[in-house]
């Protein structure tokens, strides 16, 4: 994290040297796990400009795949400590720690992380964004997708009274005011897998996890790289801490590392990390 949200200027679009240095930091750092095949997909946008996504794969026993993602742009010129160093930090430690457990036992399936670039404005909801590149890859491949897991946002807490904010105040029915909570969130139609995956998550997660997949929120539900996986039909979801709900610190310069919870971040990871085994173990 420290890395990413120190290169200056500031890993934004505009700054194309930043980015190579981001995807190439988040390239080495798969390189030393013993992934089957780590790669840059490299894609042309608006003007020829080319830009580059970082994918790593384990191939398990089956075709299957899951896909677990987080982009590493910024949107102007911040550190971007939550919004995502974070969400690259989890995606990260996963790994390492699946890779870990593999060292004991072989996962069922497929294995896919990928590193993201371009999922922030004014390319964000475009074909543009390096997961709609990656997904319309794995349509064109035909490549039979279980899940898609963003990580988005996974670093900011707080225990302040009301320091929970909500798109419509009937949600406060079903959520704490205070934002000390994880959401596992999707499309309204995705309900009974984040459901589901909200269920694996929370027994290996201290941090209270809920889902999120309502009408009144698809909107908002709808702000990170799984929509490009769930707009061609795969069960897509993001793991978040509700982002500008709860961080006021979201897309400025003061979104540091200072402001995150590192103890609730590693809870987070133990819980998306004990999901994927979960459903590994299912899939026996």
């Amino acid at each position: 994290m420290e890395f990413l949200t120190s290169l200056k200027p500031a890993r934004n679009y505009r700054n194309k040297q930043s980015l190579d240095a981001a995807s190439e930091h988040i390239y080495e750092e798969l390189r030393k796990l013993p992934f089957d095949k780590v790669a840059y997909q490299e894609f042309a946008v608006r003007g020829g400009d080319k830009y580059r996504n970082v994918s790593a794969i384990s191939h398990g026993a089956r075709q299957d795949r899951i896909i677990i993602g987080a982009h590493y742009d910024v949107c102007g010129d911040q550190p971007g400590a939550d919004d995502n160093a974070s969400a690259v930090a989890g995606m990260l430690e996963t790994a390492r720690l699946l890779h870990a457990y593999q060292q004991h036992e072989k996962l069922n399936y497929t294995l896919e992380f990928v590193a993201y670039c371009l999922e922030e404005p004014p390319f964000f909801g475009t074909e543009d964004m390096g997961s709609a590149v990656h997904a319309s890859r794995m349509v064109k491949e035909k490549v039979p997708v279980k899940y898609m897991i963003a990580y988005e946002m996974i670093g900011y807490f707080s225990d302040a009274p009301d320091s929970q904010h909500f798109p419509d105040p009937a949600l406060k029915e079903f959520f704490p005011t205070t934002g000390n909570f994880i959401v596992i969130a999707g499309q309204s139609d995705q309900r009974e897998v984040a459901e589901q995956l909200t269920k694996r998550m929370q027994a290996h997660c201290t941090v209270p996890v809920f889902p999120v997949a309502y009408p009144v929120t698809n909107g908002l539900a709808n702000l990170s790289d799984h929509r490009s996986y769930a707009r061609h039909g795969f069960n897509a979801v993001m793991v978040n801490d509700t982002s500008f709900l709860r961080n006021p610190h979201y897309h400025m310069p003061t979104d540091t590392i200072d402001t995150l919870n590192f103890e609730k971040m590693g809870e987070v990871v133990n819980g998306v990390t004990g999901m994927l085994l979960s459903l590994n173990e299912e899939s026996r």
